[in-house]
């Protein structure tokens, strides 16, 4: 209630009742990225998006994922292997 931003989520639940989540809006896309393997071949604004999601996680993303078959899951990082 005070206004400070925190980035965590609060332990109590009387904190989390007065907290006011923070959005962030990007420009979306419309292009058909179903048979995307790399980054690369993402459009602008979806490499983008991911881009932001490591940023706010603060980890490296190192997978991606364009539609619900297990071969749309892309691997960046083999982190299982490594």
């Amino acid at each position: 209630s005070d206004g400070t931003r925190i980035d965590h989520y609060p332990a109590s639940l009387q904190q989390l009742a007065e907290c006011t989540p923070v959005y962030e809006e990007l420009p979306g896309w419309s292009e058909d990225i179903t048979a995307c393997k790399t980054l690369e071949e993402l459009p602008a604004n979806a490499r983008q998006y991911v881009k932001r999601v490591s940023e706010l996680v603060g980890v490296n993303i190192a997978t991606f994922s364009v539609g619900p078959d297990r071969t749309q899951t892309n691997i960046l990082e083999d982190i299982w292997n490594s």
